[in-house]
């Protein structure tokens, strides 16, 4: 039986096995034990693991600025797809951001990541062909 819960950094070493395997999932220096454990301790109430026995077979990076919710790094383990863990991931982090006031999610996925897009737009989400994101690096590390 998977069950849904929070995440927290004592998952890390699973969390990120999890997205290294998953394709088209693009990690970064970013997403160190370090910086997940700030995004956490920022962003209280909002991440979800679901875990099988001992084993994290799911995961989701939420995170609010105030005003919208992010959705990054929404991960299945292969041999656990299409039971529905995916949607129930992005259900609970929405319910989570709608509990504290946020009613808009974003989320980003990579131009070539199909998979990913489908899924989302089978979820109801849509993609924002009117804008375009625009990044900026202040460090010399160009994989942050």
């Amino acid at each position: 039986m998977v069950s849904i819960r929070l995440m927290e950094i004592a998952d890390y070493d699973q969390v990120i096995a999890l997205w290294a395997q998953t394709e088209g999932m693009s990690i970064r220096d970013a997403d160190s034990r370090d910086s997940i454990a700030s995004y956490l301790a920022r962003n209280p109430g909002l991440s979800f693991v679901a875990q099988s026995g001992a084993d994290i077979v799911g995961a989701v990076l939420v995170g609010t600025d105030g005003r919208r919710g992010y959705l990054q790094h929404l991960a299945v383990a292969s041999h656990c797809r299409g039971q529905n863990l995916g949607r129930d991931l992005v259900a609970h982090s929405t319910q989570a951001l709608a509990d504290i006031g946020i009613a808009k999610t974003h989320l980003f996925v990579l131009n070539d990541n199909l998979n990913a897009q489908q899924f989302y737009q089978k979820l109801g989400w849509f993609p924002r062909d009117e804008v375009r994101m625009y990044s900026f690096n202040s460090s010399s590390n160009s994989n942050v």
